[in-house]
């Protein structure tokens, strides 16, 4: 298959959600301009049994490359999934058997390919590292580890987070980058793509390329969907969209994302031009328009790519008539409060923390401006004292924003 020079998609390419490029982007865009294939990769472990809306950031971006031509692989990490990525974890991850990870990856594939195209003429490759990673010898795993020093690793933000917490760091953990690393000098590939939060793990393999192979690899770090404040989408807020949800289940969940995730949302998330994408935020910033009615165009945008446009309206109009019908909804996401520092005498919370906690506000002047002025409800009852605790029951208490964001906050 040739390979496209195009100018404009290489621009796209480099710069759409793309927090960094190493060694440089000059240095991707000369390779790209040559006109040669080149092989990258992005690699997932699989420690659930779907893939999520973060994900398909990168597979967007590894589309990108496939539509100009260059060799894709798609990696499942079926053997470093069992060790467990120590990244941004307080603690290690509960280790995870062989079969528990071939389980969770059962779909991988057939959710990716809503988005990568794995059949025609350059069709995406599918690899597992356990092909190379399970059998290496002993004296194969402490030669790798001799490229690496404690320093090194330990310069990482968690572990001295532990460190500094008396939290214990295993010895398998440090193994993880190491590991991690080999994949690209097993494939000999160009380049890796993955999230900023997987910088650390990624320049460890350019490192083993540089040492073991001489060869310079890039690296693409994307942009993670976050507000303004660095709050994400999570499971713990009960709107992290996985590729498998339905048409219903992506609307409701990008309507209770905060109003910062929009913007980088179009960016991230859909094909709107980024020149569209600018006139949104200019608008929103002006406040020319309603964020909720902005929001909405995000969400049929979303669920439009995953499901089609006619599913993407049906959602739209289901979601509109369930919070015009009534002032409830029948489910609302609960929110578990695990920071203790938050936790006052008696199991109490103060009002204005738990608005922020649970995201109806990005700052306590926020959520103080919300509670003075009528806009927030507990379990139907205007709360208009900023100084007010809040002491969730076993069946938790229902937090209301105005009148479409709800949340039940648990103990």
């Amino acid at each position: 298959m040739s390979v496209s020079t195009d100018p404009q998609k290489i621009e796209e390419l480099l710069t759409r959600g793309v927090e960094h490029v190493y060694p440089s982007r000059e240095f991707l865009e000369a390779r790209l301009k040559e006109g040669k294939q080149l092989s990258l990769y992005l690699g997932i472990d699989p420690t659930g049994p779907d893939l999520h809306i973060g994900h398909s950031i990168q597979l967007r971006k590894l589309r990108q490359f496939q539509d100009l031509g260059h060799k894709v692989i798609l990696l499942i990490g079926d053997f470093t999934g069992m060790i467990g990525d120590p990244t941004d974890k307080s603690a290690a991850r509960k280790r995870l058997t062989r079969e528990e990870v071939l389980k969770n990856a059962e779909n991988y594939k057939v959710q990716a390919s809503k988005i990568l195209d794995f059949n025609g003429k350059n069709p995406v490759e599918l690899k597992y590292n356990s092909e190379w990673l399970a059998p290496l010898t002993l004296n194969e795993t402490v030669a790798l580890a001799s490229h690496f020093t404690v320093q090194q690793l330990l310069e990482r933000d968690m572990f001295e987070r532990r460190m500094k917490e008396g939290k214990p760091i295993y010895l398998h953990e440090f193994l993880y980058p190491v590991m991690q690393g080999y994949d690209c000098v097993a494939m000999n590939v160009d380049g890796e793509v993955g999230g900023n939060d997987q910088t650390f793990n990624m320049l460890s393999g350019r490192d083993l390329m540089k040492a073991m192979r001489g060869k310079e690899k890039f690296v693409i770090a994307d942009k993670l969907l976050a507000d303004p404040t660095g709050k994400k989408m999570g499971k713990s807020e009960g709107n992290m969209i996985t590729l498998s949800d339905s048409s219903d289940e992506m609307f409701g969940k990008v309507m209770s994302w905060t109003d910062g995730m929009i913007v980088g949302g179009f960016e991230l998330l859909t094909d709107e031009p980024m020149e569209e994408v600018v006139a949104i935020s200019k608008s929103l910033i002006r406040e020319e328009v309603n964020p909720r009615d902005v929001k909405a165009r995000l969400a049929r945008d979303i669920v439009g790519f995953y499901h089609g446009e006619k599913e993407a309206q049906v959602a739209s109009e289901r979601f509109d008539q369930l919070f015009q019908k009534k002032e409830t909804p029948d489910e609302i996401r609960n929110f578990k409060i695990s920071k203790s520092p938050f936790w006052i005498k008696g199991g109490s919370i103060f009002l204005i923390d738990l608005i922020v906690e649970v995201g109806f506000a990005e700052s306590n002047g926020e959520a103080r401006r919300l509670i003075t002025g009528g806009g927030i409800k507990v379990n139907g009852k205007t709360a208009d004292d900023f100084k007010a605790e809040v002491r969730p029951p076993e069946d938790g208490v229902i937090v209301q924003k105005g009148k479409r964001h709800f949340v039940r906050v648990i103990q």
